[in-house]
């Protein structure tokens, strides 16, 4: 039986002893919750040895109220326990000075999905650099990354970091958030108080989960388009679709699983696939659909789209490449429709300068393959492969879980 950090900072009370006579602080969210499904913010506040001096909400907030990106959230007093609640998602996005001055120890119980572009990571990493100036101790009660351990995608480029860039690493990157701090805190040589509540019996390779522990853990929504283990599956490659025009799924019930527009022509998109990469459409089943988003791109009209399906018992884990999916896709409707206007021009993650599409890949190089009318399948999946070998061997010293 898996134990999360939370469990066991709970149940082990030799972990909580290095906390007394400090001042402790939460940063977390709607998915941290213990085992019998209670928040973490009340099950450390029932400790009688810990301290709880404040709390943090992510993106989407500590209960996790917004729904969409660029939608903040405030600080506020929480009612059940008389402690500041502080937004690392609305006028800050780093801990200000009062925020560091309200605790001597930050733990972070967040549930990530293991994709760079989930901000998670990228909030990990500007608290750590924070408490590392500041004298800080953070500790991460780590949680699994619920797609595993396979790596995929291009790495982003140095000057592409952002909010959705928290580092050079591919879209997949394949570690807990306790190991991702790990290597911040190796890459950044950053002086800090750093440690992680380890989970015990955790498999990050064994089916049907494949990372996430089914059958033994309840799905928590760690954001409000993140409804379920098959979203977190297409998520690496589906997140895409936030820097198109096309619709991703949002204002449906299937969000990032899926993705459409009016108009499109499934069966000539699908065929080309096939035809300029069938290697890259193992491990799920495709299949065309309609839909009609309730709200946000396309909203009250039908679309024409595909739907990915990775919860079935033919699901290959090892085989599935999402973000090589995604980009197929792309490429070919480019291919059949180059005048098609694909890439979506507005304010994203609050920058205002670059495509929302060389943001989420943290490069122009995805939009350029797409775009080239001479580029193939093989020349993204070279720049990639070299890559994502790169990271296998980077990421090796951060590793927790063997």
């Amino acid at each position: 039986m898996v134990k999360f950090g939370i469990d066991r900072l709970l149940h082990e009370s030799q972990l909580r002893r290095p906390l007394a006579g400090r001042r402790v602080a939460l940063l977390a969210h709607p998915a941290s919750v213990t085992a019998d499904l209670m928040h973490s913010l009340d099950a450390i506040a029932g400790l009688g040895d810990v301290t709880l001096s404040a709390a943090f909400g992510p993106q989407h907030g500590l209960r996790g109220d917004k729904q969409d990106n660029m939608v903040e959230s405030p600080d506020y007093r929480d009612p059940a326990h008389g402690i500041p609640v502080f937004s690392l998602y609305g006028e800050v996005r780093r801990p200000t000075q009062a925020m560091l001055d309200s605790f001597d120890v930050l733990l972070v119980d967040l549930q990530d999905l293991g994709c760079r572009i989930y901000t998670f990571i990228t909030t990990l990493r500007y608290v750590l650099e924070a408490a590392a100036r500041n004298g800080k101790a953070v500790w991460v009660l780590d949680r699994p990354n619920p797609i595993g351990r396979p790596v995929e995608g291009l790495s982003l480029r140095a000057g592409w970091e952002s909010f959705v860039g928290a580092g050079e690493m591919p879209m997949r990157h394949g570690l807990t958030l306790g190991e991702m701090g790990h290597w911040f805190v190796r890459r950044l040589g950053l002086d800090v108080d750093y440690r992680v509540i380890e989970m015990q019996g955790w498999d990050p390779v064994r089916g049907p989960g494949h990372g996430w522990p089914q059958l033994e853990r309840s799905w928590v929504n760690p954001s409000p388009n993140a409804p379920n283990l098959s979203m977190a599956r297409c998520y690496p490659g589906t997140v895409m679709l936030e820097g198109t025009t096309l619709s991703e799924g949002r204002g449906t019930t299937r969000p990032l699983e899926l993705f459409g527009a009016p108009g499109l022509d499934i069966p000539a998109i699908v065929t080309e696939m096939q035809r300029l990469a069938p290697g890259w459409l193992r491990g799920c089943v495709m299949r065309p659909c309609w839909f009609e988003p309730t709200f946000h791109k396309h909203s009250g009209q039908l679309c024409a789209g595909i739907q990915f399906h990775v919860d079935r018992p033919d699901y290959q884990h090892d085989e599935f490449r999402p973000w090589r999916l995604q980009a197929l896709a792309f490429k070919a409707l480019r291919r059949i429709k180059p005048e098609y206007d694909l890439w979506r021009d507005f304010p994203y993650e609050y920058e205002h300068d670059r495509l929302a599409i060389d943001l989420i890949n943290g490069s122009e190089l995805l939009r350029r393959w797409v775009d080239d009318e001479q580029a193939v399948p093989e020349d993204l999946d070279a720049l990639a492969g070299a890559d994502e070998q790169a990271w296998l061997e980077e990421r090796q010293p951060s590793m927790i879980y063997r």
